[in-house]
């Protein structure tokens, strides 16, 4: 994302209190991630979605903020056989889940039932799960969640988007700088180095 979109971006979600909404979402995952106690981020999608990108921006995130637990584990429907070690966790990870353990579902569409199951045995052993999801949301999965981030339509905040903010907002101290100036950071960052090569 160039600084141009950026700066475009921030002048339409003014007044819009979606920034608000995006911060506290982010706020809830930097808290639980850093809180004494805190255990793995399980990042996992739906079936048909990995969120890659998030996982990267997360990555990165939890570098430059100094928070290492923002750093998730990306968990995979379908691990291929050949897969190198950090993208080779299955949803066994979430069955084994429990207290410090932070569950992140990105859910575009319909979770599933089989990862639905899988969350629920997570947030009964203890994890905190927060969901970012589409409208109207995944059935299930908004009563699952101990908070959500409903994303709206392509025509108003696209889900892409909402990673981009939430990944630049979880990596933001409180009382430091809003999303939009850290996304702003980001993007120069990403434009003037080397891409993404871990994800």
């Amino acid at each position: 994302m160039d600084a141009v979109r950026v700066s475009a971006l921030r002048k339409r979600l003014t007044g819009t209190g979606w920034l608000e909404a995006v911060g506290g979402f982010a706020g809830s995952l930097r808290h639980a991630v850093s809180r004494r106690g805190a255990g793995d981020l399980l990042l996992v999608g739906t079936e048909g979605y990995e969120p890659w990108h998030l996982a990267a921006h997360l990555d990165d995130e939890a570098a430059w903020s100094d928070v290492p637990r923002l750093a998730p584990v990306l968990l995979r429907h379908r691990v291929p056989a050949r897969a190198p070690a950090h993208l080779a966790h299955g949803l066994r990870r979430l069955t084994e889940a429990g207290r410090g353990t932070t569950v992140l579902v990105v859910a575009p569409t319909a979770a599933g039932a089989p990862l639905l199951e899988r969350v629920h045995d997570a947030r009964r052993g203890g994890a905190t799960v927060l969901a970012l999801d589409g409208l109207p949301g995944p059935a299930g999965l908004a009563d699952l969640a101990h908070e959500r981030l409903a994303v709206g339509t392509a025509e108003e905040e696209p889900f892409d988007l909402a990673q981009h903010l939430v990944g630049a907002a979880a990596g933001q101290a409180p009382g430091r700088r809003g999303p939009l100036d850290r996304l702003a950071a980001l993007a120069g960052r990403l434009t003037a180095g080397p891409g993404l090569s871990r994800w």
